[in-house]
């Protein structure tokens, strides 16, 4: 039973450092907005 418990507690701690990178990459990145252009064929438009 305890290498259970020790089990559990590892993933829980694991599970709370993936959870923390996620939050300090939504708090400290700022994407950056830029235009894309993006050429769409005449074929695929007006298929004739």
């Amino acid at each position: 039973m305890p290498s259970l418990i020790r089990f559990l507690v590892f993933c829980a701690v694991i599970a709370g450092l993936v959870y923390g990178a996620m939050y300090a990459l939504t708090i400290y990145v700022d994407p950056k907005p830029r235009q894309i252009e993006i050429r769409v064929p005449t074929e695929k438009v007006n298929p004739n």
